[in-house]
């Protein structure tokens, strides 16, 4: 169950970062890798200022919100590696205690984000930028259930939501890769449990296959933008539970190369050589 919590969270391409970017790719690009690179404070201020620019889109807010989650994922230890493969390290990680400040940071942008989303959407339905922070929204909140709150339940009705959303705007543009992430991570995660369990989920509507969601995962990890670093975070934790560490060892020394402040990548990747 640790990896498929895990599997709840939300992160360009092998060759580089920020191909297929939407909006202004370049303010947002350089926000999300400031963000990856743990550089937390400069990309709020990136956030902040693309939101000055851009007050009608509601990536900015959401894309920020993201950068109050990564820091409390960091501050808490939750992307540890062992953490998700080794279920022993779990009791220690419930020892630390959340930020108040940070979640109502956190829930305050969400809460932006979803209402610009929700205007243009009552617009303009078929808006990809509104679908996709739709998508995301959904996502970071299961994220801060499932891993900050310890609310499986409430995290599992956001992964839901998330995927539904991400399949309506792949329907619309099937290129719009970081979408993918939400399938692959439903998928994944709840592929993971029995078959009894996942009986069960297939009659709420969940969706339950391993397979598909390391498919669709790869798609993102490969073609994606804003969310493919943390896409091919979750191949690594994958790759690693199926005892595959030359693929994991490949993949972790990418994001280390590309994020080399990120004390997660360079610790894991140094623990997996020695």
């Amino acid at each position: 169950m640790a990896v498929g919590v895990a599997g709840l969270l939300f992160i360009g391409p092998q060759s580089g970062f920020g191909a297929g970017a939407r909006g202004d790719p370049a303010s947002l690009d350089s926000g999300f890798r400031q963000m990856y690179n743990l550089d937390l404070q400069a990309a709020h201020k990136t956030f902040e200022a693309w939101q000055e620019v851009h007050p009608e889109d509601p990536l900015g807010a959401s894309s920020n919100a993201a950068a109050y989650l990564f820091g409390e994922f960091e501050r808490l230890h939750i992307l540890d590696l062992d953490l998700f493969v080794q279920d022993r390290k779990l009791e220690k990680a419930d020892q630390l205690l959340p930020d108040p400040n940070i979640k109502i940071a956190f829930e305050g942008e969400l809460a932006k984000a979803d209402g610009i989303a929700a205007r243009v959407l009552a617009q303009s339905p078929s808006d990809r930028n509104a679908l996709f922070a739709k998508t995301f929204i959904d996502g970071l909140r299961g994220m801060y259930a499932a891993l900050v709150d310890k609310k499986k339940l409430d995290a599992l009705d956001f992964l839901k939501t998330s995927r539904s959303n991400a399949e309506k705007l792949i329907a619309i543009d099937s290129t719009y890769y970081d979408a993918y992430l939400a399938i692959g991570i439903e998928n994944y995660l709840l592929g993971l449990r029995s078959a009894p369990t996942r009986w069960v989920l297939r009659l709420s509507g969940a969706q339950t296959s391993k397979e598909k969601g390391i498919a669709n995962i790869k798609i993102t990890a490969e073609k994606g933008s804003y969310l493919a670093p943390y896409a091919r975070l979750l191949l690594v934790i994958a790759y690693l539970r199926d005892q595959d560490q030359k693929a994991a060892k490949k993949l972790l020394a990418d994001l280390a190369r590309t994020f080399p402040k990120n004390r997660l990548y360079q610790a894991e990747l140094a623990r997996l050589r020695s």
